[in-house]
């Protein structure tokens, strides 16, 4: 019989959450839930890529200078460097699996550029 395993951990945001699936030295899993109306930081990163699958809602997704919508089963590759931002535009919320490839996976890893909330 295969063994559900539960979250590592869940952390709230002020634009919603995100709940760590799985944490292994290769890569990282998290479910990103974005409440209505609310973005993250325009932001980048130094030491890691990631790619969202959009399970549920509708996303508008920040990739440098373009914006791409993004809906269920939808995926996008977002590489180290890039500056990328997730935003929902919608009244319901946006669920994404976001699955993190690099050699280091820290939220200090998060270089802020814009952010909604005056943080750095």
């Amino acid at each position: 019989m295969s063994q559900v395993s539960t979250p590592v951990v869940s952390e709230h945001r002020p634009w919603g959450s995100f709940t760590i699936l799985g944490d292994y030295p290769d890569c990282k899993t998290k479910r990103l839930d974005i409440l209505p109306g609310k973005r993250s930081s325009l932001q980048s990163h130094r030491h890691r890529t990631e790619h969202w699958i959009v399970v549920e809602g509708r996303a508008l997704i920040t990739l440098n200078e373009r914006v791409v919508e993004k809906k269920a089963g939808e995926t996008v590759s977002v590489p180290c460097g890039t500056l990328h931002r997730i935003e929902n535009p919608g009244c319901n919320m946006l669920s994404i699996i976001e699955v993190q490839l690099g050699d280091y996976f820290g939220e200090d890893d998060i270089v802020r550029y814009e952010d909604d909330f005056g943080r750095e």
